[in-house]
């Protein structure tokens, strides 16, 4: 099998293209660090294979994900994909849009996920170095986490700081 590459900086509107639909950031989520046939992936999330087959095929063409192996089976050749890289780094014009894309397959997996998760949705005042600080221990604690294999559950994690859209304060008479 071959083996993933540590980061993809996403900055091409091909790249951005081919992460455009839910489906496909759902497909890296499950590859993870494991090889999948359609066949699997199919079940897994609860979609047709021929759907899988098609979001696999946009992004096999973008260098996202491979085909790792192969296996003749009853007659045919079985293809187990997998990604090609471990994380993805959004940068330019695109990244935006992509935020949006992202956290729509997260809300399809939260859809079925176990009832067991944790869900934790917070806004509240912070300064501009203590949001900034927050953010690189996020990124740290979630950058340092190591697979734990085949065999143990697949976890979804979702890491964030943002600032929404604030309207300018209202003028005093």
């Amino acid at each position: 099998m071959s083996e993933i590459a540590d980061h993809l900086e996403v900055s091409t509107a091909a790249q951005f293209k081919a992460l455009g639909h839910p489906l496909r950031h759902r497909l890296l989520f499950a590859l993870g660090q494991e090889a999948a046939t359609i066949s699997q992936l199919a079940v897994a999330l609860r979609v047709a294979k021929g759907t899988v087959a098609h979001h696999l095929g946009v992004l096999r063409d973008a260098g996202m994900v491979h085909v790792a192996e192969t296996r003749q089976v009853r007659g045919g050749t079985e293809q187990y994909y997998r990604r090609s890289v471990r994380r993805f780094d959004f940068v330019g014009e695109g990244a935006r849009a992509n935020h949006a894309v992202s956290l729509q397959a997260v809300a399809a997996d939260l859809e079925t996920a176990d009832p067991d998760l944790t869900y934790t949705v917070r806004n509240l005042r912070l300064t501009r170095e203590q949001a900034a600080e927050l953010g690189a221990t996020l990124d740290r604690l979630v950058g340092d986490l190591q697979d734990a294999g085949p065999g143990e559950s697949r976890y979804g994690v979702v890491v964030s700081v943002y600032r929404p859209h604030q309207p300018p304060p209202a003028r005093q008479p």
